[in-house]
C-alpha cells in the first residue's frame, strides 16, 4: 500500500539486515526520524492540552508521544496513521503526522475515493478545531469582526492544511507510475532486441548455408560437365590412339578446349566470389594492420539473406540459352546422339532464368554421359509467355546399364538435387524420373516473374 513497496515486507535490505517492510535502509532511517519528531511534537502539544483541561500532564504527554510514534508504520498502514491523526485532532495534536500521513496515502495504490474520504475527514476536523479556537479567543471577541470571517478563516486553513499534501502525493504517484511504465517498456524493448538479434543470427546462419549450397551448385555445374566430357574424350582417345591418329589428335584438341573452358568458368566464378568481399579502407592515420570493426550484424545478415533468397550472384552474368546449341554440339563431339528441338521465339529472359535453364540442360546431359553411355538423347526447349520449359529425355543405355566401361564416371548424387534447388528457388516446377522403355527424363518449367507476374503453370512438356 505504501509508495516504497509495502507489498515486499520482510525483504532484506542491502547489507543482509531484515528491515521488515522497508526496501532500503534510508527509508527505515527516514521513517524512524519522522516518527521521533512526530512523537516529540505530540508530547509537547499534549502537555499544552493537559494544562488547559486539567488532565494529568505525564499521562497526556505519553499518550501524545505514542500517537505520534504511529508515523513509523506509514509505509505499511497509512490508513492507520490517518485514523490516529483524526482521533487526536480534538486535542490539537498530530499536525505533522496528519500531513505526512495524507501524503503517504496519496502515493499508494489505494482507490481515490478512499483518499478523498480520508482527506475530507481531516479537512472537516481541522476546520472545526480552528473555528472553535477562533471563537473561544477572548481577544478576537472584542474586535468588530464580521460573522462570516470566522468560518471563512477556518475553512481556508482546513483546505490549506489538507489539499497540498494530497496533491503532492498524487503527483509522486503519477510520476512513479510513469517511471515504472517506461521501465517496463525498456525491458520489453530489450527483450525484443534480444529476439531480433537471435533472428538476425539465425538469418545469417541460413544465408551462409544458402551461400554454401549455391557455391556447391556452381562448382558442380562448372566442373562436372566439362570434366565428364574430358573423361569421355580421353577414353575415346585411348581407344583410337593406335588405330586412327587423326581422330586421336582431334579428341586431344577437344580435351584441351574443354579444359580451358572449365578453367575460364572457374576463374569467373571465383572472381565473383572475391568481388562480393569488399575490404573496408582503414581510417586516415591508422595502420592497415589494425582490424576494422565489422558492419552491423543485422544489416549484414539481411544482405546475405537477400542475396541467397534472390539466388543470383551480384553483378555476374551466367550462361545464356543461346549457348545450349554449343552445349549440344559438345555432347555430339563426345559421341552422343543428341537432338535439339526449340519451340517458340526467345523472349529475352532475365539472367537468372537463362542461367538456370542452361544449367538444367547441362547437368541432364552430364548425367546421360555418366549413367547412360551410348544412349541417344533429345533436348526440348520451349519459349512460352512468361516462362521457359526445358526437357531432356534419353533412351535406355546400351547393354542395359550405364556408367560402365573405360569411360565410367563417378557420381556424387548431387546433380538432380542441385537442379531442383535452382528451379524451385525461382518458383518453378521440376520433375525427374525413369520413363517406359528404360530411359530417363528431366523436365523443368521456369517462370520469368520479372516479365510475367502471373504464377507459372506446373505442366511440363511430355
Amino acid at each position: 500500500m505504501s509508495e516504497s513497496g509495502a507489498d515486499r515486507a520482510g525483504e532484506a535490505a542491502p547489507g543482509g539486515t531484515a528491515l521488515w517492510w522497508w526496501e532500503r535502509r534510508r527509508g527505515f532511517v527516514l521513517d524512524v526520524a519522522l516518527a521521533l519528531g512526530s512523537a516529540v511534537e505530540c508530547a509537547v502539544q499534549g502537555i499544552t492540552f493537559a494544562g488547559r483541561t486539567g488532565l494529568p500532564v505525564v499521562a497526556t504527554a505519553l499518550i501524545g508521544a505514542a500517537a505520534g510514534a504511529v508515523l513509523v508504520v506509514r509505509r505499511r498502514w497509512p490508513l492507520a496513521v490517518i485514523l490516529v491523526s483524526i482521533a487526536v485532532l480534538p486535542a490539537q495534536m498530530g499536525m505533522a503526522m496528519a500531513l505526512v500521513g495524507l501524503y503517504t496515502l496519496a502515493t499508494t495504490e489505494v482507490p481515490r475515493r478512499i483518499i478523498g474520504v480520508m482527506a475530507s475527514m481531516l479537512c472537516v476536523g481541522n476546520t472545526l478545531v480552528i473555528f472553535l479556537l477562533i471563537d473561544q479567543d477572548a481577544g478576537l471577541r472584542e474586535q468588530p469582526i464580521p460573522l462570516w470571517f470566522t468560518p471563512f478563516v477556518a475553512i481556508l486553513f482546513g483546505v490549506a492544511f489538507t489539499v497540498p499534501p494530497v496533491l503532492l502525493g498524487m503527483y509522486v504517484r503519477a510520476r512513479r507510475r510513469l517511471v515504472e511504465s517506461l521501465r517496463d517498456r525498456a525491458d520489453g524493448l530489450e527483450r525484443e532486441l534480444g529476439l531480433l538479434a537471435e533472428r538476425a543470427e539465425e538469418r545469417a546462419e541460413w544465408a551462409r548455408g544458402e551461400e554454401r549450397r549455391r557455391i556447391a551448385r556452381e562448382m558442380h555445374d562448372v566442373v562436372a560437365h566439362r570434366v565428364s566430357l574430358m573423361v569421355v574424350h580421353a577414353a575415346a582417345l585411348q581407344a583410337v590412339a593406335a588405330k586412327d591418329p587423326d581422330k586421336a589428335a582431334k579428341n586431344a584438341g577437344l580435351i584441351a578446349d574443354m579444359g580451358r573452358q572449365a578453367l575460364t568458368e572457374l576463374r569467373t566464378m571465383l572472381g565473383v566470389l572475391r568481388a562480393e568481399e569488399k575490404p573496408r579502407e582503414a581510417p586516415a592515420g591508422e595502420s592497415t594492420g589494425v582490424a576494422v570493426e565489422p558492419a552491423d550484424t543485422a544489416a549484414a545478415a539481411a544482405r546475405l539473406a537477400e542475396i541467397a533468397a534472390a539466388g543470383r550472384r551480384p553483378a555476374a552474368r551466367g550462361p545464356r540459352l543461346s549457348e545450349v546449341a554449343s552445349l549440344v554440339e559438345q555432347s555430339r563431339a563426345a559421341g552422343m546422339t543428341v537432338e535439339l528441338c526449340v519451340e517458340g521465339e526467345p523472349r529475352g529472359y532475365t539472367d537468372q532464368v537463362e542461367s538456370t535453364a542452361y544449367r538444367v540442360v547441362q547437368e541432364a546431359l552430364t548425367n546421360v554421359h555418366k549413367h547412360a553411355a551410348g544412349a541417344a538423347a533429345r533436348v526440348r526447349l520451349a519459349h512460352r509467355e512468361g516462362e521457359v520449359a526445358v526437357q531432356v529425355l534419353n533412351e535406355a543405355p546400351l547393354g542395359g546399364a550405364g556408367g560402365t566401361g573405360p569411360a565410367a564416371l563417378p557420381s556424387g548424387g548431387n546433380g538432380l538435387v542441385g537442379m531442383r534447388e535452382r528451379v524451385t528457388a525461382l518458383g518453378g516446377g521440376f520433375v525427374s524420373g525413369p520413363v517406359d522403355g528404360g530411359g530417363f527424363r528431366v523436365s523443368a518449367v521456369i517462370p520469368d516473374r520479372d516479365r510475367s507476374p502471373a504464377a507459372p503453370g506446373v505442366g511440363l512438356a511430355s
